[in-house]
Order: structure tokens, then sequence, then C-alpha cells
């Protein structure tokens, strides 16, 4: 094979060019990556290519071995288009993988959560204690065919169980998984939702609020049932909420201590004692059609 690099080097020579550029074209053209570059395209690249693109050459071998001087986050690769060597540069690994969590962070919505919620994964999950395998496969079955088709409505998941078992964590998980597969997810925290809402009466923003919530793709909303319930937040928020998504036929989750008939009981009785049993059993028609029960038991492991 021809050594195009010495060649090339005749030809800095024989031109009498700038003793110290011929240093440093001379030094470029010797780098191994550009040997390996050259030598790669052999058949293509010839000593005018050389000459008319050595500002690439040497470019590249300056980004190369000075990166702070340069773009830190990129790599640069050499490549031949059309007869002519350029400079591309890619994120490295450590920016890819910035770039991927600001991704997990866009799709992963979080609202009044821990802070560590989106570290959890369904590897974790599934190692975890005895009594998660239903629970479990019921997770798996739910991204395995929502990821292959997005557009057939697939309930979502009711977790009921005791306290710390892990209901919260395996709705972040799924969280986790679906976002993965390009999924935006929102996991809220409902009680202190409700709160909030109360609290937007003064402002105006109920309606705005509810807006923004009810759409999104992959609705969970964490710990329903653990406060008494006024009858506004119930029927004009919650109500509202679930009855946009069974219209829409989008995949809701929960998680509860209560079972759903025991949520229904609750669901009953409004803050001033009053029993409201038929629009407690709306709210209920609507879970059931958006979600599957599964209960999850096992342990307390939150203290542990």
């Amino acid at each position: 094979m021809k050594n195009m690099a010495q060649e090339f080097s005749g030809i800095i020579a024989k031109n009498h060019w700038n003793k110290k550029y011929q240093e440093l074209t001379q030094q470029a053209l010797q780098d191994p990556d550009v040997q390996k570059f050259i030598r790669q395209h052999q058949s293509q690249i010839t000593t005018t290519i050389l000459n008319n693109n050595l500002d690439a050459i040497y470019e590249f071998v300056q980004a190369k071995n000075h990166k702070n001087n340069f773009a830190s986050e990129y790599d640069p690769f050499l490549r031949l288009v059309n007869q002519s060597i350029q400079v591309v540069y890619r994120p490295n690994p450590k920016l890819s993988a910035q770039k991927q969590q600001i991704a997990l962070e866009h799709k992963f919505m979080t609202l009044n959560m821990a802070s560590d919620i989106r570290q959890a994964n369904l590897d974790d999950y599934a190692q975890g204690a005895l009594g998660r395998q239903e629970s479990y496969a019921a997770a798996l079955n739910f991204v395995l065919k929502y990821s292959q088709n997005s557009q057939q409505f697939i309930p979502g998941l009711y977790l009921c169980g005791k306290l710390g078992v892990g209901k919260t964590y395996l709705l972040a998980a799924i969280a986790r998984e679906l976002v993965e597969h390009k999924v935006t997810v929102l996991l809220m925290h409902f009680p202190t939702f409700a709160v909030q809402m109360k609290n937007a009466i003064q402002n105006n923003s109920v309606l705005s609020q509810i807006n923004q919530i009810k759409a999104v793709p992959i609705l969970m909303l964490d710990d329903i049932g653990a406060d008494s319930l006024s009858s506004w937040i119930r029927d004009e928020v919650l109500g509202v909420i679930l009855q946009y998504r069974l219209q829409e036929k989008l995949p809701t989750f929960f998680s509860s201590n209560f079972s759903m008939a025991e949520l229904q009981k609750h669901l009953t009785v409004n803050q001033r004692g009053d029993e409201e049993r038929l629009k407690a059993a709306r709210i209920m028609e609507r879970i059931r059609f958006l979600s599957q029960e599964i209960i999850v038991s096992g342990p307390n492991r939150r203290f542990k």
C-alpha cells in the first residue's frame, strides 16, 4: 500500500511551506487515528484530497488532544464525504448519559413525590420480598403490551396492600420502564394534590391544573384514599379527571391501602359524614374500567 502520509510530507517539503506549519502537519498526519482513517479509505483518498483537507486533519488532532480547549463534551471523528475530509463531533458517553437523564426527567413527570423516585426499577422490585410475584408479572405484562401497541386500550393497575409493601416503588418502576419506551408518565401523590386544588380555587387555576393532568398518556395516582375527600374533590376534581380518561381510554394507575371494595366505602362518606353511595359508585365504576386490581403483599420494608 502506498504510504499517503509520507507522500504528502514530500509535497509539503517541495512547496517550502512554513517550517512550523510543516512540523504541525507532519505530526497530525502521523497521529495513529489519522493513519487508521487513511488506511480505512486507502482506495479513495489521494494526495490531492489530503492536500485540500489538511486543515480538517489538523483540527481533528487538536480537538482530540486538547478537548478542554474545544468542545469538551464531544468526541471528534473523521469522515470522508464526496472527496472531502470532514470533522464531526459526537456526544461522548458522559454527555450522552446526561442527555438521557434529561430526557428521562422530561418524560417521567412527578408531582409531590420524593426526589429519588425516578431511580426505581423493576429488577430491584423483583428481587425484593416474597408476595410480589403477581404484581411484578402484572407490571411486566402491561409494559410489554403497551410498548407494542399504545393505540389499543390496556387497563392500568390498581395496586392495593398494607403500608410499606412497595406499591409506590412499583408505580415508579413501571413509570421508568415506560419512559424508556418514550412514553410520557405523570406520577403524583393524590392527597397532596387534593390540598393544592383547594388552594387553587383562590386564583382560579383549578380548571387549568385539571386540564394539564387529565390528558397525560399514563397517569399514576399514588396513595388514593389516604385522606377523607370532600364531595367537591371527589366529584369535580377526581371525577372529572377519571371521566376524561375513561372517554379517551387512557390507562391509569392507582396505589391505595384500600382494596377497590374498601375504597368505595371510603368514598361513600364525605367530610361532613354524609353518605353518597351513588356518587362513590360512579367514581369506582371509572376506576374499575381504567385499572386492574392487584394485591401487593409482603413485609413492611419502609424502615428497613
